[in-house]
């Protein structure tokens, strides 16, 4: 066990976590990383089970923007390890990197996998340690940490800690927020944890639900208040989730802790002009069934044909009473109703986290010496897209930094 005061702890081995590990490793520190799941980077390697997003193409100032509030706080930390450094990063660990065609940075090999184990060759030859199967508890007496595992307590003594538990989404994998309460005890401050980039609650009725689950819609445009996007939706079981929900989630998810529900609209057939769709609701409908006239003539879905008539059910109002004009705007505007939020557990990620005004710009919390923070969780939110990885990477760098910085001081 290593307890001299000129280690690092890090507990998390997650992004934030082994970025964090190989910062402070470089820069001459004794590194040890805690997990409680078996192997290292479960949650990174979910991530790129569909293809590894690393981060975004696109000028910084307009990345930048993708981190709303918490933009004046991980501008200086993003800035010192843009997505440009993260590409180089990762072609020096033999994954080169390419532009997707939405701008998405993804590694050539596509998969997590890869990476991740050329990055564990690297930490391994900087001399970090792994310990796992660890699950962090909190400080003893004197200040040390303490672990259970299958063996009972392991007591550690750290010259510092760098916390990256990650949020609570996919708790399975490994981030459950446990250590919210940890760090309540010692007064940080904590906003709640939220889902985000998360699904939500759709009161589907049976008919709509047994037939259309799993059903994607593609090539709508989706709107809510001021906020309009094009993307792709997934209708489940319980409601409705996917690219296009993802990134209107923060403000769906406000809205509806607010008010109890949001109306998010859909436009089916977003890049038909009102006139030329009204002109194909005009034709005339003959012996054919009405849905079967709306997927000839607006070259509609059956999942699409499925949302209108939910819709016209919720509303009291005949699909086939309504007047050409009436039903084209119905088409790019269906409203759907969301009365809930998807549980946390099943979000991309979390929002909420630790106040950035309780850490100092070093990382470290200030009711703490000697405890960074970095990763998810601290009170950020982004988008899907690669902003997410990237703020993870550039926060957990920072703190490695950070930490290095104030052995150094100590040592003086």
């Amino acid at each position: 066990m290593k307890s001299s005061q000129a280690n690092i702890a890090i507990l998390g081995a997650g992004p934030a976590g082994l970025m964090a590990a190989e910062v402070a490793a470089q820069g001459g520190a004794a590194v040890t990383v805690y997990d409680a799941m078996p192997s290292a980077g479960r949650k990174f390697l979910m991530a790129g089970r569909g293809g590894l997003n690393l981060t975004h193409s696109e000028p910084l100032p307009d990345f930048l923007k993708r981190y709303g509030q918490a933009q004046p706080k991980l501008a200086p930390v993003i800035t010192a390890f843009p997505p440009d450094s993260l590409r180089e990063w990762s072609e020096a660990l033999g994954q080169p990197t390419f532009v997707g065609s939405s701008g998405r940075v993804f590694p050539q090999a596509f998969k997590a996998s890869p990476l991740l184990r050329a990055w564990l060759r690297r930490l391994d030859a900087l001399g970090v340690q792994f310990e796992l199967r660890r699950r962090w508890t909190g400080w003893d007496k004197d200040g040390r940490l303490v672990f259970t595992t299958s063996d009972g307590p392991r007591i550690v003594e750290a010259g510092a800690t760098i916390l990256a538990l990650g949020g609570a989404s996919w708790s399975r994998l490994g981030s459950d927020g446990g250590w919210v309460d940890t760090l309540t005890a010692k007064s940080v401050a904590i906003s709640p944890l939220r889902p985000a980039n998360s699904g939500f609650i759709v009161a589907w009725s049976e008919i709509f639900r047994n037939r259309f689950e799993g059903q994607p819609l593609k090539g709508i445009a989706l709107s809510f208040g001021p906020h309009k996007l094009r993307g792709e939706a997934m209708i489940t079981r319980n409601g409705i989730e996917g690219g296009g929900i993802y990134a209107l989630s923060a403000e769906l998810r406000e809205a509806i802790i607010r008010s109890g529900k949001a109306t998010l609209h859909v436009a089916l057939r977003p890049d038909l002009e009102t006139g030329d769709l009204v002109a194909r609701l005009s034709t005339p409908r003959g012996k054919q069934s009405f849905s079967n006239w709306l997927r000839k003539t607006a070259h509609l879905s059956p999942v699409g044909i499925g949302l209108l008539q939910e819709a016209a059910i919720a509303s009291g109002v005949s699909l086939p009473s309504l007047s050409a004009t009436s039903l084209a705007g119905l088409i790019n505007a269906v409203p759907v109703e969301l009365n809930g939020i998807a549980p946390i557990a099943r979000a991309i990620s979390t929002a909420g986290g630790i106040s950035f005004d309780e850490l100092d710009a070093d990382f470290m919390i200030r009711r703490l010496p000697g405890v960074f923070a970095a990763g998810e969780m601290l009170d950020w939110e982004a988008p899907t897209g690669g902003y997410l990885l990237q703020a993870s990477f550039a926060t957990g760098a920072a703190a490695g930094r950070g930490a290095v910085k104030w052995l150094e001081k100590r040592s003086r």
